[in-house]
């Protein structure tokens, strides 16, 4: 049970595991049935899914267990679960007793897990979360140690293949918000970074901009593209983009503003490589992130990668395969659930050398995505994960026989 038609994080994640899974169906003593759970339905998001995704959805949503030989996978935030703290598809359906075993998949941006998820989580038989990082934060806010098990996440590695696309046509697809392009360069020699997110303070677009602004001008032959979408917010983001520069006062240089597109637009999930494909690096110096979605798929895309090395990237982020960004200092999250909590704050200064140093030295920086795509086929690969998924699940078949 996850929000498998509602696009997103746990979305995404879900439909990884599902994929994976089927794939190696003929190998295992189980049958797989997906519930929607835990987000809204997004039609928008169903009709950007390829076409064979769709049809297994429709298999898999008709498939029919039967309760007393179930094992329920909760993919999803705590607040989720049975009973739900928001309107939403209790998961499990019913109480856990009435299931043979019942799995929370979660993780969390922070540096701990909240006392009531605390309690929520020790209620599952199991909790699976994607990191290192995670089973220690987990484990030191109060869960069960014996129910926490890292289950890392896949990434779709057949999909997302930098030899399966030609680029999509960035220029006409974004919103120039600030900054002006130079009718003189070729597109195909102008640097473009790119970042993926929604549009919220955890994401750090106001540590992207700061860096990116005071780095370089208009004389530097790059772009950046930001792939958003609202987060509790409106879609106006050229102009959130011109007050935050304007309240700053980072001063505009001689040779004008690098320039800033936003891409605010639905890019459907079959077109997303062809926006990888069109970027020469991937920047995201979030402050906290569960995994990084769009930091593995990126990375599978061989784009050389700039992010925070803290939290979730920390599982698969290396010298060697990606540009790992120090972090500053820890400071608390002000407002929200969390209040109190602590993320990463990323160093800007350190962020304006990576990205300097990316646009001088782009050999390497190549290099560290050919090594990247690597990486993601060897460790998180759907066919790797999927039979660590398949031998947790077998295992416990075997003691409901």
């Amino acid at each position: 049970m996850a929000p498998f038609l509602s696009g997103g994080g746990y979305s995404s994640e879900s439909w990884s595991y599902i994929l994976a899974l089927n794939e190696n169906m003929n190998k295992t003593k189980f049958k797989l049935s997906i519930k929607q759970h835990g987000d809204l339905e997004s039609l928008e998001f169903w009709e950007g899914l390829p076409q064979e995704t769709k049809k297994l959805a429709i298999k898999l949503y008709q498939t029919e267990c039967r309760v007393n030989e179930t094992i329920v996978i909760c993919h999803s935030e705590p607040g989720a679960w049975y009973p739900p703290l928001f309107q939403t598809m209790p998961c499990p359906p019913t109480d856990y007793e009435n299931f043979n075993f019942v799995i929370g998949r979660t993780m969390f941006e922070t540096d701990r897990v909240n006392a009531e998820h605390v309690k929520r989580c020790n209620r599952m038989d199991y909790v699976w979360v994607p990191t290192d990082f995670h089973v220690s934060a987990f484990v030191q806010s109060g869960v069960d140690p014996s129910k926490v098990v890292k289950v890392v996440q896949a990434v779709d590695v057949d999909f997302f293949d930098p030899l399966k696309y030609e680029p999509l046509d960035l220029v006409s697809t974004g919103n120039l918000v600030l900054g002006s392009r130079k009718k003189d360069l070729d597109s195909k020699t102008e640097f473009v970074f790119l970042s993926v997110f929604k549009w919220e303070y955890r994401k750090g677009w106001d540590v992207l901009l700061k860096a990116y602004l005071k780095e370089f001008s208009g004389i530097d032959g790059v772009a950046l593209y930001l792939l958003t979408n609202p987060y509790h917010s409106d879609r106006n983001f050229g102009n959130k983009i011109v007050e935050f520069v304007e309240d700053t006062g980072i001063e505009e240089p001689a040779k004008g503003w690098a320039p800033i597109y936003v891409i605010d637009t639905h890019i459907a999930q079959v077109d997303l490589p062809r926006v990888y494909k069109a970027a020469h690096a991937f920047v995201l110096p979030s402050r906290g992130e569960g995994w990084g979605r769009p930091l593995v798929e990126a990375m599978s895309m061989s784009l050389p990668v700039i992010a925070t090395n803290w939290s979730g990237p920390t599982e698969y982020l290396t010298e060697e395969n990606s540009y790992p960004l120090l972090v500053g200092r820890m400071s608390k999250v002000m407002e929200g659930p969390f209040e109190g909590h602590l993320w990463a704050e990323p160093s800007i200064d350190k962020l304006q050398l990576l990205m300097r140093h990316v646009i001088t030295n782009v050999a390497e920086a190549n290099m560290r995505g050919r090594r990247a795509r690597e990486d993601m086929i060897r460790r998180f690969s759907p066919h790797v994960v999927s039979g660590v998924v398949t031998d947790l699940i077998g295992n416990l078949l075997d003691r409901m026989i």
